[in-house]
């Protein structure tokens, strides 16, 4: 299973989407508190929150958690600061993608205690800010369970 971490999610559509993106590949989702919106408001569920019951989401009160929770799966952080293409590595059964907040990304801090080829990036056109965490999220997921055979899909 490919773990898919939002580090302190903002925007209730996006986080919609990425659980309607884990109930259809099998994803498990993790959400770092706090969030930008209450769980049950109501453009989250309009966007994902139906599929809920299918998704495997799990929340922690903060990042360290997470990783605690996740002992021995590879973290790859998602972030235009990153120099490695989400093309090269070869992911494997258990991977996680952390994802940053929606208008700061990923705390710096974090970003300079993790090896360069662990920070992946999308590629873009040179003027681009970035693209929208639930479609970067689907690009990052589906291109892992595509080397993995898109084990357990039909």
């Amino acid at each position: 299973m490919l773990n898919i971490i939002l580090y302190r999610p903002e925007i209730p559509p996006n986080t919609g989407n990425i659980i309607r993106l884990c109930a259809n590949t099998g994803a498990q989702l993790h959400l770092v508190k706090p969030y930008g919106f209450e769980i049950d408001d109501k453009r989250l569920r309009r966007a994902g929150l139906d599929y809920h019951e299918f998704a495997n989401v799990k929340q922690y009160d903060s990042l360290d958690e997470v990783v605690s929770a996740l002992i021995g799966a590879r973290i790859f952080s998602i972030s235009t600061r990153g120099t490695t293409s989400y093309c090269s590595p070869v992911f494997q059964d258990g991977d996680a993608f952390l994802f940053g907040q929606e208008t700061k990304g990923l705390p710096p801090e974090w970003l300079t205690a993790q090896a360069p080829e662990r920070i992946l990036r999308l590629p873009m056109l040179a003027d681009s800010r970035s693209m929208n965490l639930s479609n970067a999220a689907s690009v990052i997921l589906y291109e892992a369970w595509r080397q993995l055979d898109f084990i357990g899909g039909r």
